[in-house]
This record gives C-alpha cells, structure tokens and sequence, in this order.
C-alpha cells in the first residue's frame, strides 16, 4: 500500500484527508488548529494510518507562505516525510475537473489524488544557516523599501519647508545633515541660531571634521536660507511631520546596517558564500541574496532544474505544426534570486569586471540579439556557473575566451 495525508492549508488551521492508497480515501476529512495539541493530534493519526497500511504515510502540502511553517517544522521534528508543492501544480491540478467546486475539505481531497497522479520526491530540508541567511535578506529588502518610502515622504515633507537646504550636504541622509535640519528646520530658526551657532553644531555633530569645513558648511546653510521660497513657516505641522520623518530615517538606517552586519558575517560562516564571492563584479549583498535563495545545491540533480527554479527558462507555445519561435521567460521562479542575478550581470558586464561574462555578452550583442535578451543570457550563463561551481565546490577562474 501506499498512504498519503493531505494538508490544505490556512491561516492557523489545516484541513486533513488520509488516502490508504489510490482511490482509496480513508475516513472523513478534519480540521486542525497549528497548536501543539492538535498537531500531536496529527501525529496520532499518522501511526494510526502506519499500523493499517504497514508504513508510515507521506504528507502532502502546498507552499502558503508562512501558515505552513508550524506544520513542517512540527513534521520534521518528528521525522515525518512530506512533500512541499508550488501552488502553481495543486491549482493546474484542480483546474482539470469540470465541476467548479472549492472548499478546503476538496483541496485536501485532490492533493491526495495528485500524489497517485505525479512523481514527487520528498521535501529536502533546509540547513538553518541558509535559511536564517535567507531570512535575514528578504527582511533587509522589506525594511529598505520602508526607507525608501520614508525618503519620499521626507522629500514630500521638505519641498514645503525647506527645499534649498538640499544643496548643502554631499549626502542629504548623512547624520550630520539630518541632525542640523532637525535642529534648524526653518529659515526663521536658521536665522535665530547665526552663522556661529551654525558651525558649532556642525562641529558638535561631526567631530572627525576640521573647523574650516564646518564653518563652510554653515556658511552654506545661510545662503540656502537666502533662496528658501519659504522665508516664513506657516504651518507647525510641517515642523513637526519633517522631524518625525527624520526619526524615521535614522532608524531604518540602524536596522539597515545591523541587518548588513548581521548578513555578512552569517555569510562568512558558508561554504557557499565563499565560492561564490570568486566571482567578480558581483556585490556582497546580491552575493549572500543570491546563495541564501538558492540554498543547499543538492536540492537540483540538473542546472537546468536550478534555472527554472530562477524563472528565466524560456516558455514554450506549440500547436499543430505551429511552433513559436519568440518566447518569454516563464518568471514562475523565485523572484528575489531572478532580481539578484539580473542586478549581478549588471555589475559584471560594466566595465568589464567580469571578463567572461563580457566576452559573453558582447558574442550575444554580435550575433544581433537585443540588449535585454543578451542579459537574459548572461543570468542563464551566470547561473550555469555558479551550478558547476556549488557542485564542484571550485572558484571562479576570470579569464577572457
């Protein structure tokens, strides 16, 4: 026999259905809470399945997200094999039925069918490592797009009180820049304050300068006030919105960089990470983003397998004798590695920093494929490499053709 358990599911809760084997559903479907009790609930029920069919029973789920994480962490705590399914193939699955019925007990039905149907293999687990890397990413992408948009706002903020005050710090988001307009947001407190106020600030803020530069500086802020369209401040609210967007900044630019600090020495500790920085052009943040996303490489048996998982394999449209001959990349991948990569050949192809990769780019442009197409290319190449490096555990070798 061969049983499998399928899961569908939800937001704190799961819906079960057991197969003994094909066409041979066991028992009526339940629910099940993402509690400890009730996941050892679940457990029971998978002995109980053991001790009719003679083996333990496989677990078959769908990728939600987070709201699986409790299941397959409970799961692999027990030793429990399960397979872990892109929605993609559950939802092309349920479209073959020509009722259009959708409930959660019918989804944990047909999970349960298209296990007899495919041939999937167990899910691998993860190293912590990699998946803490990976983690660690995916939280500095989303705290620096909050920076992002905390910038706009400021500018937002900032173009209604002071906008001149843009054109006296190299770096309008260096503290010293941020914490003078904090403290002088107005040409009115700018005025109060006086040219000498002014650079004893600047010097109070940023010791590791000389007098000179602060007195420049300061000289700087008071000619600013002089084109500043808002010579009077007519709403406190502005004040009081720009100096909080100031707090703002600073702190997404601590998390930023304990996130930065955090990623690169976890990175360090890799294996992985130390092979793929031989590869030049290519940027430490896109370099631990693009390891932690493809993580352990044994989970591809082909390079091939590790493109599609980038989602730049290209589509393909046949009907008839018809056979299309522009395709498009399937983009059904991970996002964030097929972003990374993109950004990496970026970085390479520029002034050349990584001669192979040119060489390579340059033969695409040759041959009179268009710009995008030939990056396209080199992230397919690019990822033939790190492949074959992950396998062989080898360095890169930069060497023109």
């Amino acid at each position: 026999m061969n049983p499998v358990v399928g899961l569908d599911v939800a937001k704190g809760e799961s819906q079960v259905q057991a197969f003994l084997d094909q066409s041979k559903p066991y028992g009526k479907s339940f629910s099940m809470k993402h509690i400890k009790e009730e996941l050892d609930h679940l457990l029971d029920f998978l002995k109980e399945i053991e001790v009719v069919t003679g083996q333990m029973p496989m677990v078959i789920l769908e990728s939600t997200g987070h709201y699986h994480t409790p299941v397959i962490q409970y799961l692999e705590e027990q030793g429990i094999l399960y397979i872990l399914l892109n929605p993609i193939i559950s939802y092309q699955a349920k479209k073959t039925s020509l009722r259009k019925v959708k409930t959660d007990a019918i989804d944990a039905y047909q999970l349960c069918v298209l296990y007899y149907k495919e041939d999937f293999e167990p899910h691998k687990i993860r190293g912590i490592q990699l998946l803490d890397l990976r983690n660690l990413s995916r939280q500095q992408e989303i705290v620096t797009n909050m920076y992002v948009e905390a910038k706009l706002q400021f500018h937002t903020i900032l173009d209604q009180v002071f906008p001149e005050y843009r054109k006296v710090f190299g770096d309008l988001y260096s503290k010293v820049s941020l914490l003078m307009l904090k403290e002088y947001p107005t040409s009115e407190a700018v005025l109060t304050a006086g040219e000498s106020r002014l650079a004893e600030s600047v010097i109070e803020f940023c010791s590791s300068r000389s007098g000179q530069w602060a007195w420049g500086k300061a000289k700087k802020i008071m000619d600013s006030v002089s084109r500043n369209p808002f010579q009077k401040n007519v709403y406190e609210s502005h004040v009081i919105n720009l100096r909080m967007y100031i707090e703002l900044l600073f702190h997404y630019q601590g998390h930023l960089s304990d996130l930065e600090d955090r990623i690169v020495a976890l990175a360090n500790e890799l294996e992985e990470y130390k092979i793929i920085q031989s590869i030049p052009g290519i940027g430490e943040k896109i370099k631990a983003t693009i390891i932690s996303e493809i993580g352990e490489i044994d989970r591809f048996n082909h390079p091939k397998k590790l493109v599609a998982f980038a989602g730049v394999d290209p589509s393909v449209h046949s009907s008839g004798k018809f056979t299309a001959t522009i395709n498009r990349m399937t983009k059904r991948g991970s996002s964030r590695l097929r972003h990374s990569l993109y950004l990496a050949v970026l970085c390479g192809i520029r002034s050349s920093r990584n001669k192979k990769l040119k060489a390579f780019y340059d033969k695409k442009k040759s041959e009179g494929k268009p710009a995008k197409v030939s990056i396209v290319a080199c992230v397919n190449k690019l990822l033939h490499w790190i492949y074959a490096l992950l396998k062989r555990k080898e360095t890169f070798l930069d060497l023109a053709y």
